[in-house]
């Protein structure tokens, strides 16, 4: 007797800028688990070139959309936040499962909204936090969220995107220069903290120069952490450290590789919710938890 093989999930990319470029559409259409279902975007001839590079179909305009999620199980989502959380609930409503670059959205109103419609339409959610999925790092959270006794930890994450000279294709970004550092990587940062020291009961934030902001954090566990984020750091001060600290001593988060791999593990994920129906520990509500602190952090940034 043989068993029919599993189809493909059919997941629709909405976006065409660089992160939709570099990292999406090649770990779609490369994925021996998915078939790239088409690529909408707001300009014509970008759509056009994205699908013609991966020998699927172009959409655009708002009929575009709705042809697209007619014609798949899921939709990725490499667009602005603001932009992607009302086109997510959209999807919902169409029974699209959602993979969704990280943050949600950056208003609470609207990050709800993506939560409460994907659990009214029962359909799985990602939100593709890096460090969650690229396999050296995830391993390594798993690993530490199952050790007790961390007392602190110092989380680092410093970009150069506006630092003078800066050429990186990112820093076209609108929502990236009005936001800064802390929309941008704080999710990623949030991400890794939360699972190993427990849920922040207790935030407290700081402007540092340009973009940048400091956060103090205390978690469920007893632990609390530091939190430094930026994208305006001189090149020579770039860079990415987390280091905890308990009773076992220190340990440091290790690198990893590139984004497409990372993206790549977060399709994987997407597919195991689909297919068990267990929600994945990164879902739709998990993001909204992450606007929630941000928003958070905001406000008492702005305030001084």
């Amino acid at each position: 007797m043989t068993t029919a093989a599993t189809p493909p999930l059919r997941i629709g990319l909405l976006g065409t800028g660089p992160w939709a470029r570099n990292t999406q559409a090649p770990a779609l259409a490369a994925h021996p688990g998915v078939e790239l279902s088409g690529v909408w975007g707001r300009r014509a001839e970008a759509a056009d070139a994205l699908a013609a590079a991966h020998g699927t179909r172009a959409y655009t305009g708002e009929e575009g959309i709705d042809a697209l999620l007619e014609g798949s199980d899921a939709v990725a989502f490499a667009l602005p936040p603001d932009v992607q959380a009302p086109l997510a609930v959209r999807a919902a409503g169409a029974g699209c499962h959602l993979l969704m670059d990280k943050p949600v959205a950056t208003t609470v109103t609207g990050a709800r909204a993506v939560a409460e419609a994907a659990e009214k339409a029962s359909v799985a959610s990602v939100v593709f936090c890096t460090l969650r999925f690229a396999p050296e790092t995830s391993a390594w959270i798993a690993e530490q969220a199952a050790v007790d006794g961390w007392f602190t930890a110092r989380a680092q994450w410093l970009g150069s995107l506006y630092a003078t000279g800066s050429r990186s294709e990112y820093a076209d970004s609108p929502w990236r220069r009005e936001k800064g550092g802390l929309w941008d990587v704080g999710p990623h940062a949030l991400s890794v903290l939360i699972p190993v020291l427990g849920d922040v009961e207790h935030l407290t934030a700081a402007a540092g120069p340009a973009d940048t902001t400091h956060l103090i954090l205390r978690h469920a566990s007893g632990a609390s952490s530091t939190v430094t984020l930026g994208l305006s750091a001189p090149p020579s001060a770039a860079g990415v450290e987390i280091e905890l600290r308990g009773e076992r001593g220190t340990a440091s988060i290790p690198g990893w590789g590139g984004a497409e791999t990372a993206f790549r593990g977060a399709v994987d994920a997407l597919t195991e919710a689909v297919r068990t129906g267990v929600p994945h520990a990164c879902d739709a509500r998990f993001g909204l938890h992450l606007t929630e602190l941000l928003a958070a952090a905001e406000a008492q940034a702005q305030a001084g």
